[in-house]
């Protein structure tokens, strides 16, 4: 291995370690769902608000993070976003009243979805070809797996060791905000130095903008990432779905949790890349066929016996759902390369993706979470589960007007080289 090729993937590393940890207390129901019910006070619908909260900041923002990346260094604004997210946890372990938590979600956006997550993307991006993005992209996601595994599952032994109550969720989320801040420190020091793109800094960043707006493959892909993004926000849901379903004892909601939200991002992610771009030779065409994979799986869910010695039954087929969604999500930005989107708006192009493509966490988790309320029980996992369905049947489609434009793109460039040999 080359020195260069050496240093490209140190600087993967470095990345995925922030990617694993920014999004660690925005997310704290991942793994602690049942312990913010009850030593926090919160209802679905209320967890559901903060995490809507989080989503809306973080939508309004996602392109001004885009014009961020593209005008300034983007080893700047990781550790930065970083070190905000773990102040901001800080503040959050003391538990503040329903309207300072928030404030809080919004602000966890403002560091991680607007600070952070466009240049990471950006920073992905630039570290290999048209041809490594599916495997680069991939990797990421199964990199961040194993962060937000080990790192997760470092919090919830915090957790039971401090008594698994009041205490212990204070000292979970305080050791969560320790990992950021050091994340960050560390990001600052060791992405230094790193060779950046060639590309010219804009002198208009709007200028940028709006040249990535009138590129069409821009909009399927973002409308795709909607459809992956909308389904995903429902795997929270298992987490108390085998709990008042199936018993599923206490001690093990939040390792399933961590599972199920976590672990798979290891398997799934890579298992995406290589499979997009090895047997199925693009993305978009991947996404396609997942979306359909999904409907069969979501059946058996559905038609599984609800008692105790079904258990794992249950557990077997939420998380075989799960990996699906997560070979999902650790591809869906990599046909940014198949539509052809210019180096030197890649971070607009992300930008204007993320707006559109997360907006589902703005109102997904509220209308989850008020079906659940409003229907307790069993009818109320069935409403929500079909609806995922039926959004996962649009994606197909979705999915497959992108692979159409992906093909015409094909076959343009090609044309354009033949012409000039």
């Amino acid at each position: 291995m080359t020195s260069q090729n050496k240093a490209k993937w140190l600087r993967f590393l470095i990345l995925i370690l922030g990617g694993g940890t920014v999004y660690k207390l925005a997310n704290l129901k991942d793994a602690f769902y049942v312990p913010m019910q009850e030593f926090m006070g919160l209802s679905h619908t209320e967890i559901g608000l903060l995490l809507s909260a989080n989503a809306v900041i973080a939508t309004a923002l996602f392109v001004v993070g885009g014009l961020l990346a593209d005008r300034f260094e983007t080893r700047k604004l990781i550790p930065l976003g970083l070190i905000g997210t773990g102040c901001l946890g800080v503040y959050l372990a003391t538990f503040p009243p329903f309207s300072s938590l928030l404030i809080v979600f919004s602000l966890l956006a403002v560091c991680a979805d607007c600070l952070f997550w466009p240049s990471l993307l950006k920073a992905i991006r630039n570290l290999g070809n048209d041809q490594e993005q599916g495997r680069l992209f991939g990797l990421l996601e199964g990199g961040r797996g194993v962060v937000d595994t080990l790192v997760a599952f470092a919090a919830l032994g915090v957790f039971v060791a401090m008594g698994s109550g009041e205490n212990g969720l204070k000292s979970a989320i305080l050791f969560y905000s320790v990992i950021d801040l050091l994340a960050g420190t560390l990001t600052w020091f060791l992405l230094k130095g790193g060779n950046a793109p060639s590309v010219a800094k804009p002198k208009n960043g709007l200028a940028n903008l709006m040249e990535a707006i009138k590129v069409p493959g821009i909009w399927l892909v973002s409308l795709n990432v909607f459809m992956v993004y909308i389904v995903y926000c429902g795997l929270t849901y298992f987490i108390p779905y085998l709990k008042e379903m199936y018993g599923l004892p206490v001690a093990l909601v939040g390792a399933y949790g961590i599972i199920n939200q976590y672990f798979l991002k290891i398997l799934g992610g890579p298992a995406g890349g290589f499979i997009a771009d090895k047997q199925f030779k693009s993305t978009s065409r991947y996404l396609k066929w997942a979306f359909l994979a999904l409907l069969p799986v979501m059946a058996v869910i559905l038609l599984i016996p609800k008692s105790p010695g079904f258990i794992y039954a249950g557990m077997a087929a939420t998380l075989s759902f799960a990996l699906i969604v997560f070979s999902m999500r650790g591809v869906f930005w990599a046909p940014m390369g198949e539509v052809g989107i210019p180096q030197h708006i890649t971070g607009s192009a992300f930008g204007i993706g993320c707006l559109i493509g997360y907006a589902p966490g703005m109102f997904a988790y509220v209308i989850y979470g008020a079906i659940l309320d409003h229907f307790p029980g069993q009818q109320g996992y069935t409403v929500v589960f079909t609806l995922m369905s039926l959004l996962a049947l649009a994606g197909f489609m979705v999915s497959s007007l992108l692979y159409r434009a992906v093909r015409k793109q094909s076959v343009a460039s090609d044309g354009m080289r033949a012409a000039q040999a």
